[in-house]
Order: C-alpha cells, then sequence, then structure tokens
C-alpha cells in the first residue's frame, strides 16, 4: 500500500510545472526567471500563488528579523527557488529553518540546474515553537 504525501497531489502538480519551466528555458537564467516561469505556469494550472512573502522570525517570543520566501502555493507549499551547476547542501537547512518559522509544513527545493532537481521537506507543526 503506498503512503499518502502530506499535500501530495498538490506538490505532485508544482513539480510537473517545474520540469515544464526547466524544458521551456532550460538552465542558466537568474532564480528571477525561473520564478516568473513558475508563476505563470501555477496560475495557468488554476493554483493561488504569492511571490516573495516576508515572514517574520522570532526568538524567545520577539521578533529578530525576517526573510521572504520566494513563493507560496495554496498557503500550504514553500517554494524556494535555486539556480547554479550544483544544489548547495545547506539550502535544506534554509527550507527547513523557513517552514520553522511558519505554519507552513510542506517546502519544495526546486534547482533549475544543468539537471532538473527538487527535494520535499516536511516539518508538521506539532514540532514547531511558533508564536
Amino acid at each position: 500500500m503506498r503512503q499518502q504525501l502530506l499535500h501530495g497531489d498538490l506538490t505532485e502538480r508544482i513539480i510537473g510545472v517545474f520540469f515544464q519551466v526547466h524544458w521551456e528555458l532550460g538552465h542558466g537564467f537568474l532564480e528571477s526567471i525561473y520564478a516568473n516561469g513558475m508563476h505563470c505556469g501555477l496560475a495557468e494550472a488554476r493554483l493561488r500563488v504569492q511571490r516573495e512573502v516576508p515572514v517574520s522570525v522570532h526568538f524567545r517570543g520577539r521578533r529578530i528579523g525576517m526573510f521572504r520566501a520566494d513563493m507560496i502555493v495554496e498557503s500550504v507549499v514553500l517554494l524556494e527557488f535555486k539556480t547554479g551547476e550544483r544544489l548547495d547542501p545547506m539550502a535544506g537547512a534554509q527550507l527547513l529553518n523557513y517552514l520553522r518559522a511558519t505554519r507552513i509544513e510542506v517546502g519544495l527545493i526546486l534547482h533549475f540546474g544543468p539537471r532538473p532537481a527538487f527535494k520535499r521537506f516536511i516539518q508538521t507543526n506539532d514540532r514547531k515553537i511558533i508564536p
């Protein structure tokens, strides 16, 4: 029996759009170009998309900073875009921290490199301290 992934159907649709964007654009562009392509593709797939979403980071109950999530789809999947020849291993830690700072539980790193690649991360809310 196949185990159901959290937001599996949605992430499958997002990954499909990712491969279409990579196939049509190839590699070598800036992240902003791929973000524009993903936005178009996801909108055409009739998915709600938010770009450059500001997220606060808290420590001991105080806001200590902010970051901008590259994209959030349907308010439940956080996307982080990466380019370059290789995916930096620190990208996973970055995305897990982004998930930890939000109520979003699923994140995807989409690497627009010479070979398209993605990594899926889950950080359930029961394992977070969210103000």
